[in-house]
C-alpha cells in the first residue's frame, strides 16, 4: 500500500488553537525572536523536539498506575532493570531523570581538563557537559555527513582514519572514551551502520579506549540498518539493536526519545569500578540508585516504552511519516539533508536562503519564517547552537552546516499535520528572498540557543 497509516488508534485528543498571523507577529517579536520563549499554547504544529513529546501507549498509562511508590527496591524498579538488561545486556543500569543528567554523571567521572572525547557529532547538551568538565569535544564524522545532497546511507558513521588520528596525535591515556551518537542528530538524524561500529570498536578495543553510545533513538538507527545495511534486511530490529549495546562498554540513554516517555534517562556501563562511583555520584545528586530521580510510574512507563519502541509495524511507520515529509518538500525543490534520517527532516538553511551570510543566522532567520507563516515551531541547527566565537575577536565561526529541524514528535500528529507543514516550508520558499537576518542581543556563555535574544536586521 502507499498510504501510511498509523497502527494504533487515537483514543484522546488535545486542542490546538489556531492563532491568527497578527498574534503569532507579537509572540514572535515579545519571544525576542527565539522560539524557545513561545507559549506551547501559541503553537499550532510543535517540531521543536522530538524530546519528551511523544505520545504513551494506552500499556504505559496503565503501567503508570501501577507504580510502586516504595523510596528502595520498588518493585517498578525490578521491572525497568530486567527491560534493560535484556535489551542492552548491559549489568549496571542506572536511571536518571533525563539524558542529560547522564552525560553530568560520566563526564563528571571521567572528563576534565586535558583530556579529549571524540564522537561521530556531539549534540548540546553532551558538547556543554564535556565542554563544564574542562574537556574538549571532538567531532569525527565522515566528511559524507557534511554534505547535505551527498545520499550515502550511513552519513552518521564515525571516520575510522580521523579517530586514529587523534589518537596518534594526543595519545591514547588522554581519550578517556570514545562515543558514537546513534542517529547521529547534529549531522541530519542520519544513521551509524554496524559495519561502522564494529570498526570504531576494533580501534578503541587496540588502544586501550572504551566506547559508549548517545543511544537516545537506539531502535531508529537499529530499523534503518535493517532497511539500508547488507546482510541485515532478515534480522530483526531488537537482534540489530542489541549487537549495537554489545560492540560498546555503556550507553547514556534520553528515555525522552526512543523510550517513548515524557521524563527518564538511563546510563549503562559494563565496568564495575565506574558503575559504583556512578551510583555514588547518582545518590548524591539524583537519588537512590533504584529511582534515580524519578517516581515509580515514571520507571513502568520506561520500561513499557523500551519495550514498545522496537515493534517493527510501529517503526515501519515512524521513518515513512518522517521520509513522507522529506519526499513532499524534497519534490517541491526545498533543499534538506539527504536521505531522510530517522526523527526529522533538516532543511538547508545555507541554500534556502543563500542572501543571508552565516553571521546573520539563516537557520534562526527560517525558523522565525515557519513561525510567523504559518505556527510551526523548529529548531536551529547552526551558527546560533554550534557557533565558535572567537574570544578575542568577537567573531563566530560557522559550523560545517547550517540547518533547521522539523523534529516529529511519536504517535502525535496525523498526515494532515504533516500536509500542512509542507505547505507551509514550501510556500515560504517560494518567497525566501524576503526573509531578514537576525543579530544577537543577548546570550548566554554556554548553549546560547535557549535564552539568547534577536533583533531582524
Amino acid at each position: 500500500m502507499k498510504t501510511i497509516i498509523e497502527p494504533f488508534k487515537i483514543k484522546m485528543v488535545e486542542p490546538i488553537k489556531l492563532t491568527s498571523p497578527a498574534e503569532r507577529e507579537t509572540v514572535l517579536r515579545q519571544a525576542g525572536f527565539n522560539v524557545f520563549q513561545i507559549p506551547a499554547e501559541q503553537v499550532i504544529i510543535d517540531l521543536l523536539t522530538d524530546s519528551g513529546t511523544s505520545a504513551m501507549s494506552a500499556e504505559q498509562w496503565a503501567g503508570m498506575l501501577r507504580g510502586d511508590e516504595s523510596y528502595a527496591g520498588a518493585r517498578s524498579w525490578y521491572r525497568f532493570e530486567a527491560v534493560l538488561r535484556e535489551l542492552t545486556g548491559m549489568p549496571h543500569v542506572l536511571p536518571t531523570h533525563q539524558g542529560r543528567a547522564s552525560e553530568r554523571i560520566l563526564f563528571e567521572l571521567i572528563g576534565g581538563p586535558g583530556k579529549v572525547i571524540p564522537s561521530n557529532n556531539h549534540f548540546d547538551t553532551t558538547r556543554a557537559n564535556i565542554e563544564h568538565s574542562g574537556a574538549r569535544a571532538v567531532d569525527l564524522v565522515i566528511d559524507e555527513g557534511k554534505q547535505p545532497r551527498n545520499r550515502h546511507p550511513f552519513k552518521g558513521n564515525l571516520d575510522v582514519s580521523k579517530l586514529e588520528s587523534l589518537i596518534q596525535a594526543v595519545g591514547a591515556h588522554s581519550i578517556p572514551l570514545c562515543m558514537v551518537t546513534v542517529t547521529n542528530n547534529s549531522g541530519g538524524g542520519q544513521p551509524v551502520s554496524l559495519e561502522n561500529l564494529r570498526a570504531v570498536r576494533e580501534v578503541c578495543q587496540r588502544h586501550g579506549i572504551p566506547l559508549f553510545l548517545d543511544a537516545c533513538r537506539f531502535a531508529e538507527n537499529a530499523y534503518l540498518i535493517k532497511q539500508r545495511e547488507a546482510g541485515q534486511r532478515g534480522r530483526t530490529a531488537r537482534a540489530i539493536a542489541r549487537e549495537m549495546f554489545d560492540l560498546a562498554d555503556g550507553a547514556t540513554i534520553s528515555a525522552k526519545k526512543d523510550g517513548l516517555v515524557n521524563i527518564g534517562g538511563v546510563l549503562l556501563m559494563r565496568n564495575d569500578d565506574l558503575a559504583r562511583r556512578a551510583n555514588n555520584l547518582l545518590i548524591l545528586t539524583e537519588g537512590f540508585v533504584t529511582y534515580g530521580g524519578l517516581a515509580g510510574r515514571d520507571l513502568e512507563a520506561m520500561a513499557q516504552g523500551f519495550t514498545e519502541v522496537l515493534d517493527e509495524a510501529y517503526l515501519n511507520y515512524r521513518l515513512r511519516s518522517v521520509a513522507y515529509l522529506g519526499e513532499h518538500v524534497l519534490a517541491a525543490g526545498v533543499p534538506i539533508v539527504e536521505p531522510p534520517g530517522g526523527h526529522a527532516i533538516y532543511v538547508d538553511a545555507a541554500a534556502f536562503c543563500p542572501h543571508i551570510p552565516p553571521a546573520q543566522f539563516p537557520g534562526q532567520a527560517l525558523v522565525c519564517a515557519l513561525y510567523r507563516h504559518a505556527g510551526i515551531r523548529a529548531v536551529e541547527i547552526g551558527s546560533v547552537m554550534f557557533g565558535q566565537v572567537d574570544p578575542d575577536t568577537g567573531e563566530s565561526a560557522a559550523p560545517p552546516m547550517e540547518l533547521v529541524r522539523l523534529a516529529i514528535p511519536r504517535r502525535v500528529y496525523t498526515q494532515s499535520h504533516i500536509d500542512y507543514t509542507v505547505e507551509a516550508l514550501v510556500e515560504i520558499y517560494q518567497r525566501r528572498d524576503t526573509l531578514r537576518g537576525l543579530r544577537i542581543v543577548s546570550e548566554s556563555q554556554a548553549l546560547r540557543h535557549f535564552t539568547a535574544q534577536f533583533e531582524e536586521i
